[in-house]
């Protein structure tokens, strides 16, 4: 797991440049159907090169620090692309992405970049949810002859929904930051929204939003 001081300050980046939003007025609805306060749009870090190479920085440290060699780095089509891009050069590795599902034309392929069969692959991703997403191109890299133990993305609602589907699959998930890191590291919030934040996140599904 990345260091405290180093969740807090990727927490600090994603607020700093808008990545990471909180509204408990009007909250969005994932695709899982969760209602939350709190959005995450790592995209963003493409326009600031400053904070994106601190990021990519992060991020290889967390792919180096396993206990397992990587032979490939993943990336998760769109989003995690890049950021798994800027890690495998770092890391003078190969990268692959995998898309949603396999192309409906030409050669039909689901992982674009090269073979992973036999290959330790490490799946980077942006952003983990309940962990659907992530899990379908662990699967996805599996079914092709990878082998899978590790997903490493920036930020983690850290929901008991995610934790429990990454077990489940015997699947490591490591984020640089998290809902405790982001809480500590946001200095706008009173009492009653953390009160509110915290509520939410001990039962995202049942959620609704209530007057603070």
């Amino acid at each position: 797991m990345p260091r405290t001081d180093n969740r807090l300050r990727v927490a600090e980046i994603l607020l700093e440049i808008g990545a990471i939003r909180i509204n408990l007025a009007e909250p969005i609805r994932f695709v899982s159907g969760i209602l939350s306060p709190i959005y995450c749009d790592n995209r963003l870090l493409l326009g600031h090169p400053g904070a994106r190479s601190e990021v990519a920085d992060a991020l290889t440290e967390a792919v180096r620090s396993g206990s397992e060699p990587v032979d490939c780095v993943a990336g998760t089509a769109t989003a995690g692309i890049p950021h798994a891009a800027w890690v495998a050069d770092r890391l003078s590795l190969p990268m692959v992405y995998v898309r949603a599902q396999a192309k409906a034309h030409g050669k039909s392929k689901q992982i674009e970049g090269g073979e992973v069969q036999e290959r330790s692959v490490v799946v980077v991703e942006d952003l983990v949810t309940t962990g659907g997403s992530s899990l379908q191109t662990v699967n996805a890299l599996r079914d092709a002859g990878g082998r899978v133990e590790r997903c490493v993305s920036i930020f983690s609602y850290g929901f008991r929904e995610a934790d429990e589907a990454f077990t489940a699959a015997a699947c490591t998930s490591t984020s640089l930051c998290d809902f405790e890191a982001l809480l500590a590291a946001s200095d706008t919030l009173d009492d009653a929204a953390r009160a509110e934040l915290l509520r939410w996140h001990a039962d995202p599904h049942a959620w609704q939003p209530a007057e603070i």
